[in-house]
This record gives structure tokens, C-alpha cells and sequence, in this order.
């Protein structure tokens, strides 16, 4: 389903009961709503899960950027407001973690909890020049290079070789993703650098993340949860970045546990 919020067109789709408490799950770079397929089932018998397509993203509007990840932030309060959800649990894995982060601290009153998964709260300076990398492979070649060295981040090998339907459906979303909104995306998350403002977080949180994470690892998943206060920290084994997509039930588990008692 398509709505305007923040001067865009946003796609979005519901699942589960119409008066149940509203979980919103935000998405990773490069990928759609569809990353979340295999955690909502998990959440339907309880939750209306709302998912939507960040800027640039699957069917949303992807005007050129660059893009700020306030901005994003911005798009989301919009879309929950065009939607009439007053609060909303807010579900964000890698790039829809960081939009989470920013959204708590412009916005805490919306929220009711915070899990962020595979995610970080800060792009060190050493780290910046692969994201300029990225950003120029897209803009002179497009997607198709980006797909194989991503998947081999976002999967451990293991998974690569035996689940080759989940690794070519997500291939499918990276390089399906419009360069404008990548590029734009990318230019967000460089910037990130929100670690000494996670103390101002007061929300239930749980933070969850793949032991073999190599581009959020468990250290920046340790520093989250030290700065928030009264957060928890879930190591999923055996799984790196998107670790909702291969280690599905063990996810869904520390997902719907931390759930079941955030209100």
C-alpha cells in the first residue's frame, strides 16, 4: 500500500490483528520489506507488525540525495502519524536500527519499545572511505557489483552454500535497489555518529545481534547496550547481519521474549 508522509510516496503493508499493539520493523540497506518475512509470524498471533520501505527502497519514492539519517527518522514519524499510530514498538536491523536510535532520541513519546539488531550507533573515520567506495561502485556500475560482496557479509558461508533460495532472494533485493536511494542511504549512514546520545534513551531495549556480524559486530552491539540503560544484549550464534534471516527461530525467540514484557 502506498501513502504520502514527508513529500514522498512510502510503501507500506500491515499483518496480524487490526487492534493488537503496533509493531513497526524497519529494513536494512539494500533490501525491502520482504527481509522481514520470516520474523513476522512470530509477532501476528499478538501484534499488528506494520513494515514499510525506507526512502529510496523497494516500491518507496526514490528521489535523489544525498539523504540525513534525521531525514529518515523524519520519514518514519511522518508515516506513523499518516497511519494514525499513536505508539508503536519500533523493530530496525542494520540501517532501520540507526533510523530506531534517531527516532528515540526526536521522537521517544511514539515509541513504546526499542530493538535494534545488527546495528551500531557510530561509523568510525577509519571506516568512511568504504562507504565512498560503495558510493562510487553504484554511481559509475550500478548494483550488480555490490550484490557478492555484500552477501558475503550479510551471510556466513555455511548459510551461503546451503540456503541458496533466502541468499538469492535477498541478491534479488540488492540489486533491485535504485541507485539514487542506495547512494542516498549510504550518505546517512556515513555520517552516523550517535553513541555519546544514547544515554537519553529511556526506553525498554533489546539489542540482538549475529556472533559472526562482521560489519556491526558485537562490540558495537556491547556499546549500545552499555549506553542505554537497562538494556539487554541477545548474541544470536551462528548468524551474521542478517541474522533474522538465517537463524530465524532463534531471532524470532529473543525478538518475541523481549516483547512479551516491553508493555
Amino acid at each position: 500500500m502506498k501513502i504520502s508522509a514527508n513529500g514522498i510516496s512510502m510503501n507500506y503493508t500491515f499483518d496480524g490483528p487490526a487492534n493488537g499493539p503496533v509493531v513497526t520493523m524497519s529494513h536494512s540497506l539494500a533490501t525491502d520489506l520482504g527481509m522481514w518475512d520470516p520474523t513476522v509470524p512470530a509477532l501476528t498471533g499478538r501484534f499488528r507488525v506494520l513494515r514499510y520501505e525506507t526512502r529510496g527502497h523497494g516500491k518507496t519514492e526514490a528521489p535523489r540525495g544525498p539523504y540525513t539519517l534525521d531525514q529518515l527518522a523524519d520519514d518514519a514519524l511522518a508515516l506513523l502519524r499518516a497511519l494514525g499510530i499513536q505508539r508503536t514498538h519500533w523493530v530496525g536491523l542494520s540501517m532501520g536500527g540507526m533510523i530506531g536510535q534517531a527516532l528515540a532520541l526526536k521522537a521517544p513519546e511514539v515509541l513504546t519499545s526499542l530493538s535494534l539488531c545488527d546495528t551500531s550507533s557510530r561509523i568510525p573515520a577509519d571506516a568512511k572511505p568504504q562507504w565512498e567506495d560503495r558510493i562510487r561502485t553504484a554511481e559509475a556500475k550500478g548494483m550488480e557489483p555490490l550484490v557478492e560482496p555484500t552477501l558475503g557479509r550479510w551471510f556466513t558461508a555455511p548459510f551461503r552454500d546451503k540456503k541458496k533460495d533466502v541468499v538469492d532472494k535477498v541478491a534479488t533485493m540488492i540489486r533491485t535497489t535504485p541507485v539514487a536511494g542506495y547512494v542516498g542511504c549510504c550518505q546517512a549512514i556515513s555520517a552516523l555518529n550517535l553513541t555519546d546520545r544514547l544515554s537519553g534513551i529511556k526506553l525498554p531495549t533489546v539489542v540482538i545481534v549475529g556472533e559472526d556480524d562482521p560489519g556491526t559486530p558485537v562490540a558495537a552491539s556491547r556499546v549500545i547496550a552499555d549506553n542505554i540503560k537497562g538494556s539487554r544484549l541477545e548474541i544470536i550464534p551462528a548468524a551474521a547481519h542478517l541474522s533474522n534471516m538465517e537463524q530465524p527461530e532463534k531471532f524470532n525467540k529473543a525478538l518475541s521474549g523481549f516483547l512479551a514484557t516491553a508493555g
